[in-house]
């Protein structure tokens, strides 16, 4: 393992004070583009972002992940940044579903791991962060919990490889193979490693918990952001959500949401939310229509609870139990006048086998 350091492709130009030094780009596929169109598209949008990648985000089948690598290698020379494929079905039948690709306008250390790069590590908003994807890859022959276990293990020491700790991590993203199979025992053997720690922050990390296959073919594939403030009054916190319970009273170990400074704001991560009332029961069961309303209902709390609204949404991820159900969510973006939106929607299962829609987004405000 080790940590290496890179530049951006060019020369950054010279920034005002209130310039972003973070972005998200989110691609989706269009009507008659190929793998090829698209990772060609990809490697313009980075050359034009002029910014270095810090991760990219795959929903997309696991069969052209190999395909898609190797495009992106050709086109780009290199593909020197933490990557995370999930089979996330698109919804309207393309192999990939999108990309979202979060860009740094600065200096970023790398971290390698077995001769991938897993971790961009970089600092903005008072404090280091480090940004980790695509792990997983655990012996297949273990347990789905001691999968688990191993992989928050490898998380550990790839974050102290740049002298970071399990405890900053404020941010996590679980896609689990099969998870209606095993969530309660995942839940279990999450809740016991977290048991024994202090985080940073003070709170359990926001996290989303996926069902979605993973190239390696193990148990998890997991990313996760760490933020080590630099200075005394520098801090990530907690946000609770104004329409449901903390999610821990009914044994899940993560936050309603985080929110952390910026270069020139605050970013919120709203975790995976979806049709659950405030005493932690499922909501509209059957019902997509209804499940798509109360979600939306419950992260524009979220937001408006913290002075955001949704067109400062910087990414998001829509997930459906049923890929044909996405056109109910698209209605709803339409009537909200928010298509404009960079949110991606994916066929992945939710962890419940009666919760049919999920979000999970980012927003940015100065």
């Amino acid at each position: 393992m080790m940590l290496s350091s890179v530049t951006s492709p060019k020369e950054a130009p010279q920034r005002s004070p209130a310039a972003r030094t973070q972005r998200v780009l989110t691609l989706h596929p269009i009507p008659g583009e190929d793998l090829i169109g698209l990772c060609r598209r990809l490697a313009q949008a980075l050359e034009a972002a002029n910014a270095t990648p810090l991760h990219l985000q795959v929903f997309g089948q696991t069969g052209v992940s190999s395909l898609v690598r190797e495009t992106l290698r050709a086109l780009c020379g290199n593909v020197d940044y933490p990557v995370t494929w999930v089979e996330g079905a698109a919804c309207n039948h393309h192999p990939v579903a999108g990309l979202q690709v979060h860009l740094f306008n600065g200096p970023v250390e790398r971290i390698e791991d077995g001769g991938r790069i897993v971790g961009s590590v970089f600092t903005a908003g008072g404090a280091r962060q480090c940004l980790v994807g695509g792990l997983g890859g655990a012996d297949a022959g273990l347990t789905r919990p001691e999968q688990t276990r191993r992989t928050l293990e490898r998380l550990q020491t790839i974050l102290a490889q740049a002298g970071f700790d399990l405890t900053d991590v404020i941010r996590t993203w679980f896609f689990l193979e099969d998870i209606l199979a095993w969530y309660n025992d995942f839940n279990h053997a999450r809740t016991q490693i977290y048991s024994g720690l202090k985080f940073r922050a003070g709170s359990l990390p926001a996290s989303t918990g996926v069902g979605a296959k993973n190239p390696a073919g193990s148990a998890l594939a997991l990313s996760a952001l760490a933020f080590r403030p630099l200075t005394p009054g520098v801090q990530a916190r907690e946000i609770a959500s104004p329409l449901q319970c903390p999610a821990p009273a009914y044994g899940s170990s993560f936050s309603r949401a985080m929110e952390l400074p910026t270069d020139t704001g605050h970013c919120l991560h709203i975790s995976g939310t979806a049709s659950i009332a405030p005493g932690g029961k499922t909501l509209w069961v059957s019902d997509t229509r209804r499940q798509v309303e109360l979600t939306m209902e419950v992260v524009a709390a979220i937001l408006t609870s913290r002075g955001y609204s949704f067109n400062q949404l910087t990414r998001a991820t829509a997930y459906f139990r049923h890929a044909h159900e996405a056109g109910i969510f698209a209605e709803w973006l339409a009537a909200h006048q928010l298509t404009h939106l960079p949110i991606i929607s994916t066929q992945c299962d939710v962890c419940r086998d009666d919760l049919w829609f999920e979000l999970e987004a980012e927003a940015e405000k100065d």
